[in-house]
């Protein structure tokens, strides 16, 4: 599986951690959008890149980070296809894979600690959609222009 990840100034430090925890999966390939350091950005720019990798095949799901995860989950959301869920729990990492086959994963740099951000990260990435009812929904975020 190809994960991009992305992040802007106040995700850095966290971005850099859940890459670290990436590389050890020989299941993943990781492709870092940037940005590379806490120098302030614009978090659209990298939100945005990412759900492009996504939505265009380049990345088959991708994690954006910021300082608390609603900038650059928007941002990532405004790119038909992306369904990117903003996790604070395990449970919710579980269920928008489960019931939403969210594409991408947003966190809160600032707001997450990162044992919690590493667990949300591998629940998200281990958990399969269920399909059956919630395809349908899904199917109808999909239609929205």
């Amino acid at each position: 599986m190809i994960i991009a990840i992305a992040s802007d100034h106040g995700g850095f430090k966290l971005k850099e951690e859940i890459r670290k925890y990436l590389a050890t999966r020989d299941d993943i390939k990781c492709v870092d959008l940037g940005t590379s350091s806490e120098e302030s950005v614009d978090y659209p720019v990298f939100g945005k890149a990412c759900g492009e990798a996504v939505a265009s095949g380049k990345a088959d799901r991708g994690i954006v980070i910021c300082g608390t995860g609603i900038g650059i989950s928007i941002a990532a959301n405004k790119v038909k296809g992306i369904r990117c869920g903003l996790c604070t729990s395990v449970e919710m990492a579980e269920l928008t894979r489960k019931h939403n086959n969210a594409n991408m994963l947003a966190l809160g740099g600032r707001t997450t600690e990162t044992p919690l951000a590493l667990e949300i990260t591998k629940t998200w990435l281990d958990t399969e959609f269920e399909g059956g009812r919630h395809k349908r929904r899904t199917d109808m975020l999909d239609a929205m222009p």
